[in-house]
């Protein structure tokens, strides 16, 4: 995309417009972000100086990525960052960009550790940016976390994150597969495996830009989640919560499994603002 050079913020927001695809949601938005990336302002700068102007390498990086923005890839991915409960995190190919959906498994995992009445102790496996763990432990002051995921460079982006939020003390970043044998037991195991059917995945949008390995969750979807459930019982302490995401279409396949690896556990299905199935919680007494 070719913008020209002697355009104010307003002119250029409306030339993007234009070359953007019809279909394109949230155009306005979206645009105003590249514009305070590029200016290294906040957007509240760039909507009170409609008449300001680029310079001609702050141009060329705009052009460059509204063009990148006109294919279809992801905002996040274009800035490097994505807004999460309230909090900024890195992003990049590596790992997943943080989803609103997500943000019900942080609200009800921290109105149970409020509760909890003790120091806690919890696994976020699968953590990707580290959006969950760093999350909880940043609004439980008390609170320690392993993160865990089997990429090496998710991991490097996730310790990043916690650097830049003052968290390194009480985050542990750990390479592995899963839940490893040798991990104590925790008040709290949370997870946002990959849970999208392999026949599904064509139907996400950012597919062509996110890692399919943290989407994939084989021919039904249930790849790692019977594993990570049949794992789980050895390491949840009691009283202790588990929160596990799944795909709208599997809720029920995923609550059965859950039953099955906790019979004694209180064992329910918690859906999202749109009514859909989003997550299965695990409460031991």
């Amino acid at each position: 995309m070719r913008l020209p050079t002697d355009l104010s913020l307003a002119e250029l927001q409306q030339a993007i417009f234009q070359q953007l695809p019809p279909e394109f949601d949230d155009a306005s938005a979206s645009v105003l972000v590249l514009l305070a990336h590029v200016l290294q302002c906040p957007k509240t700068w760039v909507l009170a100086h409609p008449e300001a102007r680029l310079s001609p390498e702050q141009n060329s990086q705009l052009s460059q990525l509204a063009q990148r923005l006109a294919l279809g890839e992801p905002l996040a991915y274009l800035t490097g960052r994505q807004e999460f409960f309230g909090l900024v995190f890195k992003v990049s190919p590596a790992v997943l960009i943080p989803r609103p959906e997500t943000e019900l498994l942080v609200e009800v995992a921290l109105t149970w550790l409020r509760e909890l009445g003790r120091p806690a102790h919890i696994l976020d496996v699968g953590t990707g940016s580290g959006c969950i763990a760093l999350t909880l432990a940043s609004q439980v002051p008390n609170l320690r976390a392993i993160a865990s995921d089997v990429s090496a460079d998710a991991l490097e982006i996730a310790r990043k994150n916690a650097r830049e939020l003052k968290l390194s003390e009480r985050v542990t970043f750990l390479q592995a597969d899963l839940i490893l044998e040798t991990l104590p037991r925790f008040d709290l195991i949370c997870s946002n495996l990959p849970y999208i059917p392999t026949r599904k995945l064509s139907t996400v949008n950012s597919i062509a830009y996110e890692p399919e390995t943290a989407l994939d969750g084989g021919p039904d979807g249930l790849h790692l989640l019977r594993p990570f459930f049949r794992q789980a019982p050895r390491h949840l302490l009691k009283p202790g919560l588990l929160l596990a995401e799944t795909e709208a279409g599997l809720g029920p396949e995923t609550l059965t499994i859950a039953r099955e690896n906790f019979p004694e556990a209180r064992t329910e299905l918690l859906q999202d603002l749109h009514n859909r199935d989003r997550m299965v919680q695990v409460q031991l007494a």
